[in-house]
Parts: C-alpha cells; sequence; structure tokens
C-alpha cells in the first residue's frame, strides 16, 4: 500500500487561497494534514506532470498582463513535502481557463479557455517551465440556449492514450472539436472531420476515455445526460453509440453535470449532478460500450463539481464546491457501489484533485 499528496483545485471568489493539498493513505482511505500548498488567483482545474516534479493549475481569470486571457501557472512540487513553489505563468491563449492537461511525452500542456471559447498548447521547457502558446485555436458558432450557447464555451481538452489526437469538449457549440496533435512541435491542427455534434442544446462538459481506448464518454451539463461515443483511434472519430439521462425519473429541479470518469476496470461509470447533489452510477457493456443506469450515490454535499479515483479504483475523493468539504468513499468495482469511509472534511470551495504518490 501506498500514501499519496492530493492536491485540491479552487475557487478563490470565497474563503480559498489557492491550492490546497492532503495526505491519503491507500491501506485506510484516510486524510490528514490538510493545509494550503500554494496561494494562487482562481486555480480551479490542475495537472500533474508526467515526472511527478511539476504541477500545472489554471489561473480562472477574465484578464492577465492587461490582456484579455487567464493564465496557466507552473510550479515545481517536492514529492516529499507536497510543498509547491511557483515557476512562471503564461497567457492560456484566451479568457476564462477552466482545463488542463499534460501530453504524454512530458513536453506540453494543453488548455480550454471557457470565456474565450478557444484551446491552446503551451510548450515547456528543460525546467518545466511554460513558454508561450505554439497553437491556439478560437472555436466559431453558437447553439440554442441563447444564454449559455451565445457563442463558444471550451470546456475541456484531452488527449487519447496513443498523443496523437486532443478532443476538445465545447459547451457552447455542441461539439467534441477534434485535432491532430504534434508533441515534437506543440502543434494542434484540425482533424477531418474536424469535430462530432451533440444534440442541440446538450452543452457537453467533459470527456472520459475507456481504458480499452475504443470508447469515450460525454457528460452535458444543459440537458443532463451522457453520450456514448465509440472511438477510431487510427482516424480520430466518433460515433455515436446512445444517450442516457444522469437523473432519476420525476426530478424536475434545476441539475448541471459536471465530472465524468471511468472506473480503471472499465465496467463502471460515474457523472456528478449539480443539483440532484448525486454521482449518476452506470455498468459498462465491455463488448459494446453501452451504458446501464445502476442508480445515485448522495454526493454528502451541495454541488459536486468534481471526484477523482486513487490508482487502485479502491477508493474516491468527492467534493463539494458549493458546501465547501469533500469525502472519501471505498469502491465496489464490481457494483459501482459507493460507501463512505470516514467524517466529511472542510476545504474551501475544492473543484479539482489530483494524486501524486510520497516520495
Amino acid at each position: 500500500m501506498a500514501q499519496f499528496w492530493v492536491f485540491v483545485g479552487t475557487s478563490t471568489s470565497g474563503d480559498s487561497k489557492g491550492i490546497y493539498r492532503f495526505r491519503f493513505d491507500d491501506a485506510t482511505g484516510s486524510v490528514e494534514d490538510f493545509a494550503l500548498a500554494a496561494e494562487a488567483a482562481n486555480p480551479t482545474f490542475l495537472a500533474i506532470h508526467p515526472n511527478g516534479q511539476r504541477l500545472y493549475a489554471v489561473n480562472a481569470i477574465g484578464e492577465f498582463r492587461g490582456e484579455r486571457t487567464g493564465a496557466i501557472s507552473a510550479f515545481a512540487l517536492d514529492a516529499r513535502t507536497g510543498a509547491l513553489t511557483l515557476l512562471n505563468q503564461q497567457p492560456s491563449g484566451g479568457a476564462g481557463p477552466c482545463h488542463v492537461v499534460v501530453d504524454r511525452t512530458g513536453k506540453n500542456v494543453l488548455v480550454a479557455n471557457y470565456m474565450g471559447g478557444s484551446v491552446a498548447c503551451l510548450p515547456l521547457d528543460a525546467e518545466g517551465q511554460l513558454r508561450p502558446a505554439s497553437s491556439v485555436f478560437q472555436h466559431v458558432g453558437s447553439s440554442i440556449n441563447p444564454e449559455r450557447q451565445e457563442g463558444p464555451h471550451a470546456h475541456s481538452i484531452n488527449l487519447d492514450s496513443n498523443n496523437r489526437f486532443a478532443l476538445a469538449v465545447d459547451l457552447g457549440v455542441d461539439k467534441v472539436l477534434v485535432y491532430h496533435f504534434d508533441p515534437e512541435k506543440g502543434v494542434l491542427s484540425p482533424n477531418e472531420p474536424s469535430s462530432a455534434p451533440l444534440k442541440p442544446g446538450a452543452g457537453p462538459r467533459h470527456l472520459a476515455f475507456h481504458p480499452n481506448g475504443k470508447y469515450a464518454y460525454v457528460i452535458n451539463e444543459l440537458d443532463s445526460t451522457v453520450t456514448a461515443f465509440a472511438y477510431d483511434a487510427e482516424h480520430g472519430t466518433l460515433q455515436e453509440i446512445q444517450t442516457i439521462t444522469t437523473l432519476p425519473g420525476g426530478f424536475t429541479e434545476e441539475n448541471y453535470p459536471s465530472e465524468i470518469l471511468v472506473h480503471p476496470n472499465g465496467r463502471i461509470l460515474y457523472g456528478s449532478n449539480r443539483g440532484h447533489d448525486t454521482l449518476a452510477i452506470y455498468g459498462i457493456d465491455p463488448a459494446s460500450g453501452r451504458l446501464t443506469a445502476r442508480g445515485h450515490y448522495p454526493s454528502g454535499g451541495k454541488w459536486p463539481r468534481n471526484f477523482k479515483f486513487d490508482p487502485s479504483g479502491r477508493w474516491m475523493v468527492i467534493g463539494n464546491q458549493n458546501s465547501d468539504n469533500f469525502h472519501v468513499c471505498r469502491v465496489d468495482a464490481e457494483t459501482g457501489n459507493l460507501t463512505p469511509t470516514g467524517p466529511v472534511q472542510q476545504a474551501p470551495a475544492p473543484i479539482c484533485f489530483k494524486m501524486l504518490a510520497i516520495a
């Protein structure tokens, strides 16, 4: 068994001061030593470098260095102490960055800018510091919801297991846009076809690949659904299989799904409901990728924005942004059922969790 640092990205619009961290024991599921790791402006989403020595955070702001753009911050990470030290910052290529990943070679950071409706690739130097963006793509278009889809709103960007294609989910235009990715040059270029459509008004938000690489699942914020796709890794194309609700029958109040993850065993999928305040649980048919609803687990608070498995898949951390708390659950890998292991922990506006083994 091992111990991990869990880093917590937060919204600093309230009491939060930046990025927090705590110690997690995967033998017992226990949590201890919660503390501020680094002060930062609105570090809502995080990514850890493959070498475990650098952490990258979006700064979800509308202006940086006098320009209408957000920022990305690079931190040196001490895996022994959990300490973070700011290395540098760069413009994110658009306002309001909300999602960030590091490519599998460790040479680039990719970011989705929600307010700006764009995606960007920022190369890293030999020290892991951010260089200026090498590729920026401005999305265009709109959809049928006049309040949320008046223009593009890139909400996440994910790389496939081959590091060949970047899939950018855009809530504002109801599409998953697909880009060829060249990690050596840090270049994004539109695929052909360049996107896969979602139902008008769906408002796609986040995407999760199946461990076998054959399926991808998109959670849709505006109509409370999950769409399952077959994924062709050779051509970077998506073909819809199924769309299924995240809610139980009869629920009519406002709800805005957020995060989506596939269990490491590939048999269970989870999606968070902000409003219903649950995690929707689905079984996955490995032969077809289709989903079967298995119920809902109360998140333990309000507005479950994000959740994270430990590497073994035996534990899950669930964060509730609007009630300033999180808790750890034991995962039944056969049924998908979740069982809380201890008391709810306090944390200011938790939005993202990332784990790293303690050195």
